[in-house]
This record gives structure tokens, sequence and C-alpha cells, in this order.
């Protein structure tokens, strides 16, 4: 967020906490981009902080409190307060307990582990959702309209729009279907005392497991049983894509995005094999 944004996101959380008789005597920012994560202190909530219209809060704590009912490893809603998504200065403000860090990455067999059972609960939870060649449209959407990627130069836009178009071709109809995560990078997964808790369920999505993998490390997939290895391998180009277009989104807030943009954009020409989005993920948004 931009510095004045950010200065009434932070007043918006802690105004919210302190309506529900949580103490707040210091903020830190834990994450800041197109969302924000504050870490609340001495209450122990992370406030999740986002523009009104730019967030689809309300479906996020729904599926939060239903995938922690079926037991899925999900960070948990704060459990003093109701679980609803509080709006004050035009942002929707959502708490939630904040958990100490164990360790700074979760070990690839771990890691896997928690997938599978975040996948397994999720195939019990009924939930409307966009399916994941939604989001490849809204990626090519961005690539095709100049007016919303305009510093990207245009023989990388012929190039990326061909790139999704042909992807979306090919991943379209393949691998089981069902509730996903939408983006189980490293940097939505948390080490914690109870074991790794996967966060940021906005991005949930309907499509095969291996999308959902191919945004974790190689040993990752490596360690979860049971995949297409073909279709695995052009989710992780497909994604790569993904995020490679909405690095040049205008608007878009991700720290140092232009760079991450282009880096993207020099390993898709390179070609395969394809690097895991969790080998470049530099915060909880992806690279």
């Amino acid at each position: 967020m931009e510095q004045p944004d950010l200065a009434r996101a932070i007043a918006a959380a802690r105004a919210t906490a302190g309506s529900l008789g949580l103490r707040v005597d210091d903020v830190t920012v834990l994450h800041s981009s197109n969302k924000l994560a504050l870490r609340l202190e001495p209450c122990g909530v992370t406030a999740r902080v986002a523009p009104v219209g730019q967030e689809v809060a309300q479906l996020e704590v729904d599926l939060a409190r239903r995938l922690a009912g079926a037991g899925a490893p999900v960070a948990a809603l704060e459990p003093r307060v109701d679980p609803d998504v509080r709006v004050r200065d035009g942002f929707a403000v959502t708490l939630w307990v904040y958990y100490a860090p164990t360790a700074p990455v979760v070990a690839p067999g771990a890691y896997a582990r928690a997938l599978e059972r975040l996948h397994a609960a999720m195939r019990d939870v009924d939930s409307t959702v966009p399916r994941f060649t939604d989001r490849i449209a809204e990626a090519e959407r961005v690539v095709a309209v100049p007016e919303l990627s305009p510093e990207l130069p245009d023989d990388e836009r012929a190039f990326l729009g061909g790139r999704l178009r042909r992807l979306h071709d090919e991943v379209s109809g393949t691998g089981r279907e069902q509730l996903l995560h939408g983006e189980p990078h490293p940097g939505n997964l948390l080490s914690t005392r109870e074991g790794p808790l996967f966060v940021d369920l906005e991005t949930c999505c309907r499509g095969p497991v291996e999308f959902d993998v191919a945004h974790a490390p190689p040993e990752v997939a490596a360690a979860y049983p049971g995949l297409d290895h073909a279709l695995l391998d052009r989710c992780r180009e497909l994604v790569l894509a993904m995020v490679a277009a909405w690095r040049w989104e205008r608007g878009d807030q991700f720290p140092d995005g232009r760079r991450h943009g282009e880096r993207l954009l020099r390993l898709l020409r390179a070609g395969a094999p394809w690097p895991a989005l969790g080998a470049l993920t530099a915060g909880p948004d992806g690279p």
C-alpha cells in the first residue's frame, strides 16, 4: 500500500480491534502489498486489511470457519470476537490468531502433508468459488488491454498473451477438479507450534490439485502422492505466466514488482524446466 493508505489502514485496524475490546499498544506490519497484514499487540491478533471492493474477505472468513471445522491446517479466526468482516474508513478488516513463527521455512515433507490434508478437507466443503480457468482469463485480460498494463512492452505483450492463451487451452478440462487454495506458495504457509498452517483463502478456486502444487517448491511435489506430473509441469508454466501478468498490472503494489515481472518474462522465454513459484517467492503474494 502507498504510505497515505497504509497509515489509514493501520488506523482502521487499531480502531476496529479497540472497538471490540482488544487492546492495541503496538502495530507491526507483517506484509504490505495490495493487502496488508498487521500484528497487533498486546492483544496477540493478526489483522488483515484491504480496500473495500478489492477483497473477498467474507468468502475467506466463511471458508476459514468451515475448513477449521473439517480439521484442515488453516490459520484460525480470532476466537474472542465474532467472526465477521468489519468495514471502517473504506477498509475491510478481519481479525485472526497471531502465530509466532517457529522456523524460517517448513520442511518439504511437512509442507506436502499439510497441503494433502488441506485438499482432503476441501473435498468435503461445498463453496461457490471461481474456476481456476477464470483466473487465467483475468490474467489474459490484464495483458490484452494496454490500459491495464501500460508499461508492458508490445513484444512482451504479444509473447505473454500468446503463452497464456496456449496454456489456457492445454489445461482446461484436465485433471479431476476440486476446491483449491489457489496460491499455497511458501509465503502463505506459516510454521507454528500447531504445525504448518495455510493463510490467505481469498484466492480459493476450483481446479486440479496440480494447479495448487505448482505453487510449491519441487521437493514438495516429490512428496505429494498421486500427481499427474505432465499436468503439474504445464501448471508450473501457467502459474509463472499468470503472476508475470499481475506484476505488470497497473496499480500492482507488490514490492519491487516490476523487477519480478521482468524476471518472470525471462524465465518464460528461457523455457523448461520450469521453476516452481515457491522457489521464487519473496512474500505472501508471490514474486
